[in-house]
């Protein structure tokens, strides 16, 4: 109480003086002193990074092209994955609207538990994600009817489940609306791409689900009782008004959430993208300009190092595919943005689209939002485990895109 009181005196007595009250914490922030050892490390850090890259193209050329990178990719990519988001979303929200999700749901929830080992409803959470985002299914765990299908153990794979299809309908329509030079359809390719997230997935939350296990058991409830919901399950909910209404309310209402969704991958996109191009790319001629996509072709580099391993893994073209999937690592709308210009470059093919579907699918930016959506669920602590599981399944999911899709090609010539 007497701590209380001095805050209180010392907050009143900032205000009589004209200073504002000491800013508090946002949720989740730390406290740290106001200049410390990493603060010094930072500016090192940033000084060799900018220093080396701006020492071989110029200082001008460099920033000039961070410059044009950004407006590039604004307009040329954000835009068109924000156009192909309201489609999705719209699609997506009609679907909802007139049942066929839930249809989805009752005929595929039995293959849940023998696939994921979750209940049947987690199929929900599946839809959920694959049409909008990996924190979609956030919303579904927060839900008593929901969660009752549970035991405590599986709730903390639910990220698993959920990050290994994020983004997975934008990201496919994206893949196959990609226009190649050579004609390569690429419809084949993202089926496969799928079905190697789909292994990835089940890979990951069955590798989570042995950590939680011994965690918690598998007897333990999820269920903590409250106020019963909304099942979910076995109900849905539909626009009032006629037939009309709806399906006009259901397409600007999903197209609404597509801009939402346009919108937050703005950042990740310029910021992330432009500088992994920046390491990707190379200049034209031998000469730097200043203009968009020039780079210092460290990325390629690297990836000609280990192109024993990538190569019979994941059957890369080029060693600069590897870009797509550290890109994925962080924001998988900045990794789908990389593509277009490396199939007109030549140097990604129909199998490195299968490829780059099951990872951009598969770990979809799971380093940016594993962490929050497990402290969201309660299961912070988890973190770790969750994000090794995932990293494993997204090896896995790349390994079996590639090879499916390079066995399906061979029996469709043969055939």
């Amino acid at each position: 109480m007497r701590k209380t009181s001095v805050i209180t005196n010392a907050a009143a007595a900032h205000h009589q003086k004209g200073v504002a009250a000491p800013a508090r914490p946002r949720q989740g922030d730390t406290t740290k002193k106001a200049v410390s050892l990493e603060s010094f490390l930072f500016i090192l850090l940033c000084a060799a990074f900018f220093g080396a890259v701006g020492h071989k193209m110029g200082g001008i050329n460099m920033i000039n092209t961070i410059m044009n990178t950004a407006y590039n990719l604004l307009i040329s990519t954000v835009l068109y994955i924000m156009a192909i988001a309201v489609i999705a979303g719209a699609l997506s929200e009609l679907l909802s609207e007139f049942g066929v999700i839930a249809l989805l749901n009752k005929l595929l929830s039995p293959l849940a538990t023998p696939l994921f080992g979750l209940p049947g409803a987690s199929i929900v959470g599946v839809f959920a994600t694959y049409l909008s985002d990996n924190p979609a299914i956030l919303t579904l765990a927060e839900n008593k009817s929901f969660l009752r299908y549970f035991k405590t153990y599986q709730v903390p794979a639910l990220t698993n489940l959920g990050t290994g299809f994020g983004m997975g309908l934008i990201v496919s329509t994206f893949m196959m609306s990609i226009a190649a030079p050579s004609g390569e359809n690429f419809m084949l390719a993202v089926l496969m791409g799928n079905f190697g997230a789909i292994v990835g997935t089940v890979v990951s939350t069955r590798l989570m689900l042995r950590c939680t296990a011994r965690e918690f058991g598998k007897d333990a409830s999820a269920a903590n009782g409250g106020a019963e919901q909304f099942d979910i399950i076995n109900f849905r909910t539909t626009r009032k008004d006629g037939i009309g209404t709806r399906v006009i309310e259901a397409l600007l209402d999903g197209g609404k959430t597509g801009v939402s969704m346009g919108l937050s991958i703005i950042p990740g996109v310029l910021v992330i993208c432009t500088f992994v191009m920046m390491l990707t790319n190379t200049a034209p001629n031998g000469a730097f300009t200043g203009a968009a996509y020039e780079g210092i072709g460290f990325l390629p580099m690297l990836g000609e190092k280990i192109e024993f391993l990538l190569r019979p893994l994941f059957g890369f073209s080029s060693p600069a595919a590897i870009s797509v999937p550290i890109t994925a690592l962080g924001a998988a709308g900045a990794a789908i943005s990389l593509v277009p210009q490396m199939v007109q470059d030549g140097v990604a093919h129909a199998n490195d689209i299968a490829v780059f579907t099951a990872l951009c699918m598969c770990w979809s930016g799971y380093l940016s939002t594993h962490i929050a959506m497990m402290e969201t669920l309660g299961y912070r602590r988890l973190a770790g485990k969750a994000i090794l599981c995932h990293t494993i399944g997204g090896f896995v999911a790349g390994i079996i895109a590639n090879w499916a899709f390079r066995l399906v090609a061979w029996l469709i010539a043969v055939v």
